[in-house]
């Protein structure tokens, strides 16, 4: 309640030791007129939970322009992260295997179904374009264009195409590509 925060150091009494000084920092350059937008921090509770939270820092001013202190505008994330991790944890441990492009077709996912297919493995395929760099020539074309539909919210399914293995053997996939 405001009661418990009024009149209260927010740094020192509310943020976790090890973003105190970083969450000190933004508000001190929103103090300098220098704002920021989405930082995120853990934020303890009055029960003692922690949650995460998403701060917009602006500097607040008076009718001559003049910075006076700072406005905070805080989301609670804490189920999103949550959310979001055990997504991930799905997509690591799932008996498939999955990955993920960015738009210009660099892999951000990998799980380890695949890496264990592959022999490739997560630090291998990050930020390589999967394509080009994983594909075999004769199908780049044709997995380059699923991949696109895909990006476009067109979903396919059972496209199968060769995947080229790090031992360098050709591992026949059958691919859905969806968008998220």
């Amino acid at each position: 309640s405001s009661e418990d925060t009024m009149g209260h150091h927010l740094v020192n009494e509310f943020i976790t030791e090890d973003f105190r000084e970083s969450v000190q920092e933004v508000l001190e350059k929103a103090l300098r007129g220098l704002e920021e937008a989405n930082f995120a921090f853990p934020l303890i509770t009055k029960d003692g939970r922690r949650l995460e939270i998403l701060l917009n820092a602006t500097s607040r001013r008076d009718v001559d322009g003049d910075i006076i202190g700072v406005v905070g505008i805080g989301q609670d994330i804490t189920a999103r992260i949550t959310q979001e991790q055990e997504y991930s944890r799905l997509i690591d441990t799932a008996n498939a295997p999955i990955f993920g492009v960015d738009r210009s077709g660099n892999v951000t996912v990998w799980n380890k179904c695949a890496a264990n297919l592959s022999g490739y493995s997560s630090e291998d395929t990050m930020g390589y374009h999967l394509v080009n760099e994983f594909i075999t020539e004769d199908f780049r074309e044709s997995v380059q264009e699923v991949l696109n539909k895909a990006l476009r919210g067109e979903e396919d399914s059972n496209f199968e195409f060769p995947l080229v293995t790090k031992d360098g053997r050709r591992l026949e996939i059958l691919l859905n590509a969806t968008s998220r």
